[in-house]
């Protein structure tokens, strides 16, 4: 008999709960249209873009949902970033909608900040955790669609973050003609010696793709216009097969006599220089990023890196990296000269070896090839190890070449680029002095740190602090970087 008065007076409570919280709901609705909105998605929106925090606090404690779709399917987050409503922006993250929330084409809103090209809120995202790595619909990151959408700013704030992809955006940029973008992706470390699968360069796709202004900026740092693809062709054979004639013609069909001797790493210093000088002309600065001095009586001319005491530079992998690690130098430029040749195979005691825009010409021991001073000292097959190749070692051939005007001497292996020195890099210290780098060198920071360069590629260097007994590695950031 107890129970039924309980049960009346919790329905009775219940009612009034509901009765109370849907005049709330009415009055909270009646405020609204007094200020002019409505309780509708639309009303939401109009709010986050025009940065009426007050308002989407209204709406949402009125029983707007945080997470409402417009027609696209996107959320009010989307909407307030493409506007550049910081405060909307702010509001809606910290009531908890997600920073890295989809919406149309599967797009978060860092995506949507960059087809819009607003670098001060893709910045703010980006410190708020937005994750660079997420694909759209279409399998593009942030950075591939900055560079496909034209977007050289975009790509400027994204690069820092996602260094592991520059080198697929450049050959992106390149196969596209982005000139600006190529240009922001090399100062952060991208490669021009970067490839696709079937061995095309960057130099070689924009060439393909007629992209005269992609082409002469390419080769304006460095790229070279006689690396071979998979199947021998040069830039200038994609230029012609794709009908670009006059591009063809522009990039050198045959390579010079010169162009296949053999140097010592330091040899491309003076080059690294020189385009080290131009990047600090054109950006109005010293190589310590001070402004360009009118005194030219100095000498910025790099030194051997061996031996050198250097200043710590503060380095991180990412922005948002924690634990940054101090290192003693910059790596600011990377040369490794690959020669106009490529050995194809070894049978008996020949080689066969194809001359850039010359076709193969079979060679013997004592051969010389073809347009060049080298001369083949060796022709042999063995079993080696290739750096990129997983399986474990296999045949190559290899013949050992010799420079007639110097007397230096190299082996070249098929299947690797064929090139005239080891590689190097110049690298800049904390006082803005700079040194040529190589790999098996060893120095000592001003802290009296002993270092031994590890290994020297194309996008970075890898160093290990022998008196902490811990390896680093240093990316390339560019002339501007």
């Amino acid at each position: 008999m107890c129970g039924k008065p309980i049960l009346i007076l919790f329905a009775g409570a219940s009612l009034v709960c509901l009765t109370s919280c849907k005049d709330r709901k009415e009055s909270a609705k009646e405020e609204l249209k007094e200020k002019g909105y409505d309780l509708t998605p639309e009303a939401f929106f109009r709010a986050a873009e025009s940065d009426d925090t007050a308002m989407l606090g209204e709406l949402v404690k009125a029983g707007m949902a945080l997470d409402t779709r417009n027609a696209k399917g996107d959320t009010a987050l989307h909407a307030a970033a493409v506007a550049g409503m910081k405060k909307s922006v702010v509001y809606l993250l910290e009531k908890g909608l997600p920073v890295d929330v989809i919406g149309a084409e599967e797009r978060t809103p860092l995506m949507a900040t960059i087809l819009n090209g607003n670098p001060e809120m893709a910045r703010y995202l980006l410190t708020r955790r937005a994750d660079h790595r997420k694909k759209d619909a279409k399998g593009f990151t942030p950075l591939m669609l900055a560079v496909t959408e034209g977007k050289p700013g975009m790509v400027a704030e994204l690069a820092p973050y996602d260094r592991e992809n520059l080198d697929s955006a450049l050959l992106i940029a390149a196969l596209e003609g982005r000139s600006a973008a190529i240009d922001e992706l090399t100062k952060y470390g991208a490669s021009i010696y970067a490839r696709m699968g079937d061995g095309r360069t960057p130099l070689m796709m924009a060439a393909e793709n007629g992209n005269v202004e992609a082409v002469e900026l390419l080769l304006e740092i460095g790229a070279n216009r006689f690396s071979m693809d998979d199947q021998g062709r040069i830039a200038a054979d994609l230029a012609r097969e794709a009908g670009h004639e006059e591009l063809a013609l522009r990039l050198a069909e045959a390579p010079a006599e010169e162009e296949f001797g053999l140097e010592e790493p330091a040899d491309l210093g003076t080059e690294m220089m020189a385009l080290l000088a131009a990047a600090d002309e054109k950006a109005g600065l010293t190589g310590s990023g001070e402004p360009a001095s009118t005194d030219t009586g100095g000498s910025r001319g790099a030194q051997p890196l061996e031996g050198s005491v250097l200043q710590p530079v503060k380095h991180t992998a990412t922005p948002v990296s924690a634990g940054a690690a101090t290192v003693p130098l910059v790596m600011r430029a990377y040369r490794q000269k690959e020669l106009p040749l490529r050995v194809e195979s070894v049978s008996g005691g020949s080689a066969k070896v194809r001359v850039a825009g010359g076709g193969v010409a079979e060679l013997g021991e004592g051969a010389r090839i073809p347009g060049s001073k080298l001369s083949v000292v060796r022709v042999q097959r063995r079993m080696q190890q290739l750096k990129d190749s997983p399986a474990g070692p296999v045949e190559v051939a290899v013949i050992e070449v010799e420079d007639t005007a110097s007397g230096r001497r190299r082996e070249l292996v098929s299947g690797l680029a064929p090139t005239a020195q080891d590689p190097v890099a110049l690298v800049e210290d904390g006082s803005g002095n700079r040194f040529v780098a190589r790999a098996g060198q060893k120095f000592t920071s001003a802290e009296g740190e002993e270092f031994t360069v590890i290994d020297v590629r194309p996008n970075q260097m890898v160093i290990e602090n022998r008196s902490k007994a811990e390896v680093i590695t240093v990316p390339l950031r560019g002339p501007r970087g």
